[in-house]
C-alpha cells in the first residue's frame, strides 16, 4: 500500500504554477501527497488562494509574509481579521463557514534579505508580526512562521503573546532553540534542505529531535530538494515530498509507512482544524 504524505507548506498559488497547477496537484496525489497546506503571503491574495482551497479541497492559512511587508499597509490587517473573522463565522446550520481555515500564516521575521535588516524596515516586520501573533491569539489559531536569522526574536514575540502554537517551517536554527520552539508547542517543517549531504546541521537536528516534532513540507516552489538542483531545475512541487521524506526515513532508520503516518498525527496536533477535512474526505 502506497503511504500517504502531507505537505505541510506548500505555495500552489505562485505564479509559477498559473499554466498546470491542476496537473502539478494531481502529480502529487499519484505519489501519496492527498493534503498540501497553502498558506498566504499577501492580503491581495486571499481570495483567490481561498477560492483555490475550496476548488480543491485543501487547508490554507492566512497571513502576510515578512517578504511582502515592505508594500504592506495597516489596512491589511484589518483585511486579514476580516477574512478570519468571516471563515470562522458559523452557519444558521450550526456549521462552521470555512472549516479549510487552518492557521494564520506565512507570517513571522527575515533577517537575512538585506533590504530588510535596515532598521526601518526591521521595526515594520516587527510590527506585523506581531500584529498577526494577536491576530492568531484572538482567534485561537495556530500559526505558520517564517524564521530566517532571526529565531530569538521570533521566540521572544510568541513568549509574549498566547498563541496555541504551530510551525516553524524550514527550521535551520540550533538545538537549543529547537527545543524552545517545541516547548511552545511548534512542530519543525523539514523540506529540500534535508537531502544536501552539506546541511550537517539541519540533518543532525532531524535525528537527534522527537519523532512527534517534525512535520514534512517542499515549501513549492522554492526550496529545491538536491536531485533538482543536479538537474539544473529550480521549480519545486508536492510530488517531491515522498523523496524527500525518504531521506528522513534513512537518516532516522525508520519504516516509510510509520514516518508518514507520525507526519500526519504530527502536524494534525498543531493544525487541528484540519481533522475536520480529513473526517469530511478520507483519504483513500
Amino acid at each position: 500500500m502506497m503511504a500517504q504524505w502531507i505537505d505541510s507548506h506548500c505555495h500552489l498559488d505562485a505564479p509559477e504554477f498559473s499554466a498546470d497547477r491542476s496537473e502539478v496537484l494531481k502529480r502529487a496525489q499519484e505519489v501519496g501527497v492527498q493534503w498540501c497546506v497553502m498558506p498566504a503571503v499577501q492580503a491581495k491574495d486571499f481570495a483567490a488562494l481561498q477560492d483555490m482551497a475550496k476548488s480543491f479541497v485543501q487547508p490554507y492559512a492566512l497571513g502576510i509574509h515578512p517578504l511582502f511587508v515592505p508594500q504592506a499597509q495597516a489596512e491589511d490587517l484589518l483585511h486579514l481579521e476580516d477574512c478570519i473573522q468571516k471563515a470562522l463565522s458559523v452557519s444558521d446550520a450550526g456549521n462552521i463557514t470555512d472549516p479549510r481555515l487552518v492557521a494564520v500564516g506565512e507570517i513571522g521575521l527575515d533577517f537575512f534579505v538585506p533590504n530588510l535588516c535596515e532598521p526601518e524596515m526591521r521595526k515594520k516586520q516587527l510590527f506585523f508580526y506581531h500584529a498577526q501573533l494577536k491576530l492568531a491569539e484572538k482567534y485561537k489559531l495556530p500559526v505558520i512562521l517564517h524564521v530566517r536569522k532571526s529565531q530569538d526574536q521570533i521566540l521572544k514575540r510568541l513568549r509574549q503573546t498566547k498563541v496555541s502554537g504551530g510551525i516553524a517551517h524550514a527550521f535551520n536554527g540550533s538545538f537549543v532553540q529547537a527545543q524552545q520552539f517545541l516547548d511552545l508547542n511548534f512542530k519543525l517543517g523539514f523540506g529540500g534542505t534535508l537531502t544536501f549531504e552539506r546541511a550537517l546541521q539541519i540533518r543532525r537536528l532531524a535525528c537527534d529531535l522527537p519523532l512527534d516534532a517534525f512535520v514534512l513540507e517542499t515549501d513549492e516552489p522554492d526550496i529545491p530538494p538536491a536531485w533538482l538542483k543536479e538537474e539544473g531545475e529550480s521549480r519545486n512541487e508536492p510530488a517531491n515530498l515522498p523523496r524527500i521524506a525518504q531521506e528522513f526515513v534513512k537518516l532516522r532508520n525508520l519504516e516509510e509507512e510509520f514516518v508518514s503516518q507520525q507526519a500526519l498525527q504530527n502536524a494534525l496536533a498543531v493544525l487541528p482544524r484540519w481533522q475536520s477535512l480529513i473526517q469530511a474526505n478520507p483519504i483513500a
